[in-house]
């Protein structure tokens, strides 16, 4: 009589090699969904700076009271989304657009409040205490607990330290360079010998080939198909170039760099970090991600862009080109949202469970500094994508809470409330509180985006 394991037996013995750390993510995950355990949740904060002009993100045809005393609850199903943000159109259902959330707790010093945006506190402070992304890292463990992408006005800047946090006085680094950042990525999690290998492009998939062969012939059926769909995010980064190899000499002569890991222009970088982002994601490595996209840097200049202005001439409203200031921001927005959509997007296209690993991904996108360059803090629009494994009710709505002071306001530290609490962690507030307000503003999460 042959006895046939179950899935959960078969996969407890698979066994790994020089790579077992490595593809230890891929493992687990497939070994709980062979238990029927629900799917990882994840968290991606892209954060830009210079600030987000409220109207940029006000779905066409709701208007925005200026003088709101009331919670505005509008469905999106028959608004279109400005402009600024239509790259996002093909996820509006499963989008919410917050505004008048006010953050002025975290008013700062210079061109951002840096670690207060996502510390709740004063930035001038330095950093005094956990940023919100670092807060859920802990709820949603992971090889990789946190990682940190930033895009830095020079190419030559290796770390940034100047938005996440993990304690007082302990900065986490958020990597400029894509390259080096897949280094330090694929480096940290080998560990030993493995850490002094020169983990770029094919040198990883070298590493791991005989792992992923052995593991391969151990699998089959969907998991197996599974296990495939977490290399393909491997190998994606490491040969972006896969598609042109074979016309490489016909078009040496013309060709521009395409090998975006290692490119100075701002924009390929930028793209860079979200395709590092969501091969980390996707491979299991990490569940929470924040990608800076020059937050707390006010002199980024988008050349590839068509601008010679640095962000911080067109914040105090200069134009160029016979373009306002305002368009110009519009442009650079635009940009932003297309990335957001192309890293959802890659979620998307890889099944997960009953769905697909976006169905399971929250992403924040807001500003580092409220509503313009220099802002009153009484207004920080915000925008989520994703449900967060159902946890959330993001299933395309525009929620506008009442004007600062007034009864029913509602705090940027209640959102950041919120996603603990869907996450599991249950306390009432998140940092320091204005105190100007009521309790009923700054404590307990927004009960309207929780499931």
């Amino acid at each position: 009589m042959i006895i046939i394991p179950n899935r959960r037996t078969f996969l407890e013995g698979v066994t790994l090699g020089a790579g077992a750390v490595v593809l230890q993510p891929v493992l687990q995950q497939l070994h709980a969904e062979a238990e029927g355990r629900a799917a990882p949740r994840r968290i991606v904060f892209f954060i830009e700076g210079n600030g987000m002009n409220p109207d940029h993100i006000q779905p066409v045809g709701i208007e925005r009271s200026r003088t709101a005393d009331r919670l505005n609850d509008v469905s999106l199903a028959n608004h279109e989304l400005p402009e600024p943000i239509a790259p996002l159109a093909s996820f509006k259902n499963r989008m919410t657009i917050l505004q008048n959330l006010s953050h002025r707790i975290a008013s700062g010093r210079g061109h951002s409040p840096e670690y207060g945006s996502l510390g709740c506190y004063s930035g001038a402070a330095g950093p005094i205490g956990q940023t919100i992304d670092s807060a859920l890292a802990g709820n949603l463990q992971a090889v990789v607990p946190h990682l940190g992408l930033a895009l830095s006005p020079s190419p030559d800047a290796i770390v940034n330290y100047s938005i996440s946090v993990a304690a007082k006085g302990k900065p986490l680094p958020l990597l400029c360079q894509p390259e080096l950042a897949f280094q330090s990525l694929f480096g940290a999690v080998a560990g030993g010998e493995a850490a002094k290998i020169p983990f770029l492009r094919k040198n990883l998939m070298d590493y791991m080939s005989a792992d992923v062969r052995r593991v391969q012939s151990q699998l089959g059926g969907p998991e197996r198909e599974h296990l495939d769909r977490y290399l393909e995010a491997y190998e994606s980064m490491l040969d972006r170039d896969k598609g042109i190899v074979g016309m490489k000499d016909r078009l040496k002569a013309n060709m521009p760099n395409t090998d975006k890991f290692k490119s100075r222009v701002e924009t390929d970088r930028l793209e860079a970090q979200c395709e590092l982002a969501a091969g980390a994601l996707l491979s299991g490595l990490t569940n929470v991600v924040t990608i800076s996209a020059c937050a707390g840097n006010a002199y980024m200049v988008w050349k590839s862009l068509g601008m010679a202005l640095a962000t911080n001439a067109i914040g105090h409203g200069g134009g160029e080109n016979g373009k306002t200031s305002d368009e110009l921001l519009r442009i650079i927005r635009r940009f932003h949202a297309e990335k957001i959509a192309g890293l959802a997007r890659r979620l998307d296209a890889v099944r997960e469970g009953d769905g697909t690993v976006l169905d399971n991904t929250l992403i924040v996108y807001m500003s580092d500094f409220g509503d313009r360059h220099h802002p009153s803090y009484n207004q920080w629009p915000v925008v989520l994508l994703g449900n967060l494994g159902g946890k959330l009710k993001t299933n395309g709505r525009y929620l506008e809470y009442p004007r600062y002071g007034t009864q029913g306001h509602k705090t940027i530290g209640t959102l950041y409330t919120s996603l603990l609490h869907a996450v599991g962690d249950k306390r009432e507030k998140f940092g320091n509180v204005d105190l100007t307000l009521d309790s009923k503003s700054t404590m307990g999460p927004l009960t309207e985006i929780l499931a």
